[in-house]
């Protein structure tokens, strides 16, 4: 018996079929590493990403009222704060170099009116505001000594970063009311809460300033709540498990 064994084992295509073992094995094994970091990304951040609040709103921007006494262009706000915060557990001295969001897409019943603004900067108490310089596709916030979202900086050990997400123009209102509450200018218009609704995903990339690069994509939908009999909605996500970070650069 032992020496049917041993001749078994001298045999080449024994050897053949450890080798395909042990190279299946490997690769399994890379394999559902692979999948774990696919599932839970990383598990000890420098900085996490820890809350996101949403304020959504409606504005009426005035316009030339002709023969009625108000007249305004509908807008719909969402305006999102992103929370980040140092991860007390991590055990070496990061800083943040820059913040960047991009790679935005939106799918909706009305996504072509929907516009990203960056923080307003000249006017001092405005956050927001609808200018065409103030549009655009990519936000970038650089990691300074202190928190400062209407000049795009955050605190480069954590901080609040911040922009609009709005859905423009989406209809005129005329009026011969004497006072309007802009508040309910989505309801007399007429505007239901399922017609506003969209869904916004964007990356969100926290660069370091030894280079390393952690990536995740954030998914909302917008507005919350019943923003139209409302006048204004908040809501915070605290629960940012879904949001898996990759290392993009070490």
């Amino acid at each position: 018996m032992i020496e049917k064994i041993k001749n078994l084992v001298n045999k080449r295509y024994f050897h053949v079929c450890m080798t395909i073992l042990i190279i299946v094995v490997i690769l399994f094994i890379v394999g559902m590493l692979i999948l774990k970091y696919n599932v839970e990304g990383e598990t000890n951040m420098p900085f996490n990403l820890t809350k996101i609040t949403v304020i959504s709103s409606s504005e009426g921007i005035d316009k030339d009222a002709g023969e009625n006494k108000w007249a305004f262009d509908i807008y719909q706000n969402n305006d999102i704060y992103i929370y980040i915060d140092k991860n007390e557990n991590y055990k070496e001295t990061e800083a943040i170099k820059n913040i960047v969001i991009d790679n935005f897409t939106i799918e909706g019943q009305m996504k072509e009116n929907i516009k990203i603004y960056k923080p307003e900067f000249e006017e001092e108490d405005v956050i927001f505001k609808y200018s065409e310089e103030n549009k655009v596709d990519r936000l970038e916030y650089i990691g300074e000594l202190i928190n400062d979202i209407k000049t795009m900086q955050v605190s480069n050990q954590g901080g609040i970063i911040a922009f609009r997400c709005s859905n423009d123009n989406l209809t005129e209102y005329r009026s011969d009311e004497d006072t309007i509450n802009h508040n309910e200018l989505l309801k007399k218009a007429n505007i239901t809460n399922e017609s506003l609704q969209f869904n916004l995903k964007f990356d969100l990339s926290i660069i370091l300033e030894n280079g390393k690069e952690f990536k995740t994509n954030v998914e909302l939908n917008l507005p919350v709540d019943d923003v139209v009999n409302n006048g204004v909605t908040s809501k915070e996500f605290t629960d940012m498990s879904k949001f898996v970070f990759k290392r993009i650069k070490n």
